[in-house]
């Protein structure tokens, strides 16, 4: 048998290609009926030239501190990877508080209308008020705040209270201190990082430097105990809360307002599920006296309407707000949305003016009234299968605890043996972990369906 001088090659080349498997720095590769036997030796070959054009600007160095991906994104990257290995899977996603029922037709008509009359020289309309439209802003003030002391004036028409939690953080600038609830919803924290308000990530807590985790447990009724929390500048609350579903009551917010004034904080309060309260609890910051001249209120119109896709929300920022310095909080406010928005969309706007219509309202009620019907749904599954349950009862969201268990592990576990996606609870803070969140956002085929899965699954 004849063979061949070593050959020296790449060991990249060799390494990628199916016909010269290595072992070690030599190989014999053997080939059948007598063919030539190739002895090769793989030598490092220099890294390769990086020829990518590259321009002089840094990158902001605050978009580095930010944990893996958005935590939204990374499950869809995950059901996409399920569905990759399991293309048959008929997969139900009860995790991002997506919506899924129609919008009613009194606001899709309204909408319609709108749009029609823009192909109109009456109707017609280009650039709004950056504030919103005053007819909408008075039937915001009309409808959620009335004896409360807000006027359309106070209101800031937008494409959605997310939208503006970050022009929010744009306001209050890099050296403001932040709280947050733990578990709280993701984007508190993260536009805070890319804002620069914090330090960095601290792997061993699981926690950002610079920011105040007030943990909201079950032991403490989801509410947390502020003797222990010191001060800072910006405190984020959200009631209804996501994710544990806990509505605040009007002595825990009593107090919340007071520790706020007693420390010159400002409130920046997430009402965005308020219409999904069903006891007493306030559906408003500004129910609490003296409110007003420590808080900031942001709402929506996605989860009453169906207004994920169409975006629009509003932002209440009274004239009693006062900076440190004694300038009003609103003007500062009202030159960043003059500055970094146009406005909503007049076509949203006819449909949020719709919504507050009597028949639309009755509408928003009837949905929002579904989806709690969907709650009860899965809080009821998992009651029987014997888990500790929270939230439901005021907002279309369950916190399900599996306790010693990792978050991340028992959403791989739901989704790989169940089909169905839900939201690892540490993703909203070290507080979630041991915690899963279930949207009842989804056709009621669905909720029954994923119901008789985890049944099946947890039996």
């Amino acid at each position: 048998m004849a063979t061949v001088p070593a050959v020296t090659a790449s060991s990249s080349s060799f390494l990628s290609s199916p016909s010269f498997p290595l072992k070690a720095s030599t190989t014999s590769h053997r080939r059948r009926e007598g063919r030539v036997s190739v002895n090769v030796r793989c030598v490092s070959s220099p890294p390769a030239v990086d020829t990518s054009y590259k321009t002089n600007v840094p990158r902001n160095a605050n978009m580095a501190k930010l944990q893996a991906g958005y935590l939204f994104p990374e499950i869809a990257r995950r059901r996409a990877a399920h569905l990759l290995k399991y293309p048959d899977a008929k997969i139900i996603s009860l995790g991002i508080g997506d919506t899924t029922e129609p919008i009613p037709d009194v606001i899709t008509n309204a909408m319609a209308e709108r749009a029609h009359a823009l192909s109109t020289i009456d109707g017609y309309s280009g650039y709004g008020a950056e504030q919103g439209e005053k007819k909408l802003r008075s039937a915001i003030a009309a409808t959620y705040y009335a004896d409360l002391g807000i006027e359309d004036s106070d209101i800031f028409v937008s494409d959605g209270a997310k939208c503006d939690i970050s022009r929010l953080q744009v306001l209050f600038g890099s050296n403001v201190t932040i709280a947050v609830q733990d578990p709280s919803y993701p984007a508190y924290v993260d536009s805070s990082v890319i804002m620069g308000q914090t330090g960095l990530y601290q792997q061993d807590v699981q926690k950002y430097g610079n920011i105040e985790y007030m943990r909201c447990s079950p032991e403490n009724g989801f509410f947390p105990d502020l003797s222990t929390v010191p001060r800072t500048d910006i405190i984020f609350f959200c009631s209804p809360n996501n994710p544990t579903g806990a509505a605040a009551s009007r002595d825990q917010l009593t107090k919340l307002v007071k520790f706020a004034k007693d420390n010159g904080s400002i409130i920046v309060y997430d009402s965005a599920y308020a219409m999904y309260i069903s006891d007493d609890s306030p559906k408003s910051i500004f129910e609490i006296p003296g409110a007003k001249e420590v808080a900031i209120e942001t709402a929506s119109f996605s989860k009453y309407a169906g207004f994920t896709g169409v975006r629009l929300g509003w932002t209440v920022v009274p004239n009693e707000l006062l900076f440190s310095d004694g300038h009003p909080v609103a003007k500062d406010f009202n030159r960043i949305v003059c500055t970094c928005f146009n406005g909503a969309s007049n076509i949203s706007q006819a449909g949020g003016l719709a919504c507050l219509s009597p028949e639309g309202l009755k509408a928003m009620h009837d949905v929002v009234g579904f989806y709690k019907e969907n709650t009860g749904i899965i809080v009821d599954t998992f009651t029987s299968l014997g888990f500790n349950v929270y939230g439901g009862n005021n907002a279309p969201y369950v916190w399900v605890h599996f306790p010693g268990r990792s978050s991340w592990d028992v959403f791989a576990e739901i989704l790989e043996k169940a089909d169905v996606v839900t939201t690892p609870g540490s993703g909203f803070g070290p507080g979630g972990e041991g915690f899963v969140r279930v949207s009842a956002f989804g056709h009621r085929d669905n909720i029954i369906e994923a119901a008789r899965r985890l049944k099946q699954l947890y039996k």
